[in-house]
């Protein structure tokens, strides 16, 4: 069996002067490709890079990342992506877990990993087709070996690295190959963070059929506006969106008329079946509804989604290739037709388990009951097989929760919050906010409820402020980990066996149903600048409020990191120059405008 960098140098030996990648104003045939990587490869080698070896790579999206995966293939080591917007707390924890002690860098990043400290960093930007001396590096590769190492939340208070082999992704690709067969002329999006799965076919799918890999540019996938550009500008023929950002890529404008778009793929949270209904009629091609943790290579089932009118779900469809899906009861029996149980994967897409954490391995990758002598992953996901055979996804087991399709371990969350001087306990749960847009069930909030150093009264001049929580945790956690709401209480509720009893928690009317100020209440046209009074339109328009006050908070208000992407649209039609971080991080309204410069202020509404 091939390894995935075999088929990525057939490709380039079939085509070699064809487009390979398309990154901004930049583009490299696979020949250029190849040439640069490498060269870069030779550098890894000479610093002791071999099979089994973790190199990580800290890059935006563009070509010089391109070049930095493929070397170290080719030098027959595993990559650990690293986003450069990661907390630097979080990406040095990553390093040394991960044993990594080789890092690639490229200009934006060369200070942020510089920072780090400790590590040997090798600038991708010095490496090119000119840079000759070195020559070809080969080496050999078992489809055994290690491809890649990705951390997702960890329930035990720290990230986690899973770690994949070449034979589970390929496999993984050459099933997607034949069911959406690409090539010549065809063009994926790549969009997704490479700090996430899904990044991996997005990659290298393209790359090994000799279709145009077209990079967003880094931030891109949080526009609506820029990808439908993107998609409409580069013939793009496959394009991935979670089920949040495809709803919210639908009430685009300029989304409609995609006719290159031939496969549009979602995955990494529960498809709501009206958002697929609306999908199938305004995008052209198929729909596809992908499942599967990034334990098993990105994903293990499948289905093509047809209209279905009083639908209120979306299955996510049959095994793969190569993978075998079981649905069973707490004895690990198989649960009956149509009953619901635990979802367990077997087949050579499961992964060999989790960097140096044999006991966290040995209680999720389980020998199979049946005696098959394979190994099932404990998927902790709740599933049931429909009559018509197709697996439908039910929920959780656990405390895990999936927000705009990014695992979240809450109990991570708490261990963070309780690292904090002033915070004696924290517990953190999911609430549905009820202004949201998503699907029909509203989007995911996080609440935090939180014990003061000292004890009760719970009062505000005992716990910490908001904003200095959601600025602590920022310290150590991505901006999707941080809190909406934080409670304060006297003690967190147990339960007659000492366990932390949530259904006692007291209901949070921020997140469960935000009480948003009335018109009447202050007029924020009347506040400081007109700047001030546009962002707090926006902020009413896009949270469905009456009214938003200059001193109010996005997250407080029901905000989510997908609909701080339509404000950074928004305002940047004002020529405000604004992030989704600075918006999720902002201490209120006032504390945003006061941060932003303008770039060239055009006449607010």
């Amino acid at each position: 069996m091939a390894t995935l960098i075999d088929l990525i140098l057939e490709q380039a030996e079939r085509t070699p002067d064809a487009v390979a990648v398309v990154a901004s104003r930049e583009t490299l045939t696979y020949a250029e490709l190849g040439a640069r990587a490498d060269e870069l490869a030779a550098r890894l080698r000479a610093q002791g890079v071999r099979p089994e070896t973790v190199v990580a790579l800290c890059a935006e999206r563009g070509a010089a990342m391109i070049v930095g995966l493929l070397a170290v293939f080719k030098a027959g080591g595993a990559y650990l992506p690293l986003d450069p917007e990661y907390p630097g707390d979080r990406l040095s924890y990553m390093l040394s877990d991960a044993a990594a002690d080789v890092v690639l860098v490229h200009e934006p990043t060369r200070e942020r990993v510089a920072a780090l400290g400790g590590r040997s960093a090798i600038d991708i930007d010095a490496f090119g087709p000119a840079e000759a001396g070195l020559g070809r590096t080969e080496v050999s590769l078992d489809p055994a070996n290690l491809a890649y190492v990705i951390y997702t939340s960890g329930s035990t208070g720290r990230p986690k690295g899973a770690c994949l082999s070449h034979r589970g992704v390929v496999n993984r690709l050459r099933w997607m190959q034949q069911a959406y067969p690409i090539g010549p002329g065809d063009a994926v999006l790549q969009k997704t963070p490479f700090s996430f799965d899904v990044s991996v076919w997005e990659l290298f799918w393209p790359l090994m059929t000799g279709a145009r890999l077209v990079m967003a540019r880094p931030g891109g996938h949080r526009d609506p506006a820029y990808l439908a550009a993107t998609i409409r500008e580069h013939d793009v023929s496959v394009v991935h969106f979670v089920p949040s950002m495809l709803a919210q890529f639908l009430r685009e404008p300029s989304a409609r008329g995609l006719t290159s778009l031939r496969h549009v793929i979602c995955s990494g949270e529960i498809l709501p079946a009206d958002v697929a209904e609306r999908a199938m009629a305004l995008l052209p091609g198929t729909l596809e509804n992908l499942y599967g943790p990034t334990e098993a290579s990105v994903d293990v089932s499948a289905y093509r989604c047809r209209p279905d009118p009083g639908a209120t779900s979306v299955p996510i469809g049959r095994p793969i290739t190569g993978t075998q899906l079981y649905v069973l009861t707490e004895d690990l029996r198989q649960a009956p037709p149509g009953g619901a149980g635990e979802l367990y994967i077997g087949g050579v897409q499961v992964a060999r388990g989790y960097h140096r954490r044999p006991g966290l391995t040995a209680a999720r990758f389980i020998a199979d009951p049946s005696g098959s002598g394979q190994r099932l992953y404990r998927t902790g996901d709740i599933a049931r097989w429909r009559a018509d055979g197709e697996l439908e996804y039910l929920g959780r087991a656990d405390n895990q929760v999936k927000i705009n399709g990014i695992r979240v371990e809450l109990y991570e969350i708490a261990v963070a919050l309780r690292a904090h001087p002033g915070l004696r306990d924290a517990v953190v749960i999911p609430r549905v906010g009820s202004t949201g847009t998503v699907g029909t069930t509203g989007s995911q909030q996080l609440v935090a409820y939180v014990v003061a150093e000292g004890g009760p009264p719970p009062g505000p001049g005992r716990c910490p402020h908001p904003a200095e929580l959601r600025q602590f945790l920022a310290r150590t956690l991505p901006v999707h980990m941080l809190p909406a709401v934080f409670m304060p209480l006297a003690e967190i509720p147990l339960s007659p066996n000492g366990k932390i009893d949530r259904k006692q928690l007291p209901a949070s009317a921020s997140a469960s149903a935000p009480a948003p100020p009335t018109p009447s209440a202050a007029d924020p046209d009347a506040a400081d600048g007109s700047i001030l009074a546009a962002v707090c339109r926006i902020w009413a328009e896009v949270l469905g409020l009456p009214a938003v006050l200059p001193e109010d908070n996005f997250l407080e208000l029901g905000g989510d990191s997908i609909r701080a992407i339509e404000v950074v649209s928004e305002c940047r039609q004002l020529g405000l120059s604004v992030t989704s971080r600075g918006i999720l991080l902002a201490e209120d309204v006032a504390d945003l405008v006061e941060s932003v410069q303008p770039n060239e202020p055009r006449s607010v509404r």
